[in-house]
């Protein structure tokens, strides 16, 4: 699971920069950014909270039911298999023009489906 900090940013989409203000806890980070790091890592999310004391798990909602997790999985779609794949294979592209090509061929399509309702 040992992995840089520039080896995470570059299949995220980040700078190691960003990872180190995330692991300093400079910057918040949302629940679907947390999702990614860990199917990268292949850990299971439970594994960044490993260390929390259970009065602040318990305060921060931390310990969700099956149903809020569910529902969440419905309203987050980097909880979906496809967006993790994706962003990815968006990591491997070593090449900074083309990845940059095909985030904005993404927004492109996003905006055009949402124009169309499909």
């Amino acid at each position: 699971m040992s992995m840089s900090q520039t080896k995470l940013g570059d299949a995220v989409g980040l700078t190691f920069q960003q990872i180190q203000k995330y692991e300093r806890g400079a910057n918040r980070i949302g629940a679907s950014r947390l999702f990614e790091f860990s199917q990268i890592l292949d850990v299971p999310i439970s594994y960044f909270y490993d260390e929390m004391p259970d009065d602040i798990k318990e305060s921060s909602g931390a310990k969700q039911s099956h149903d809020e997790n569910v529902e969440l999985a419905i309203l987050d779609p980097m909880l979906e298999p496809d967006s993790v794949a994706l962003v990815r294979a968006y990591g491997r592209v070593e090449s900074a023009p083309v990845r940059k090509s095909l985030f904005n061929l993404a927004k492109v399509l996003g905006r055009a489906s949402r124009k169309r309702g499909t």
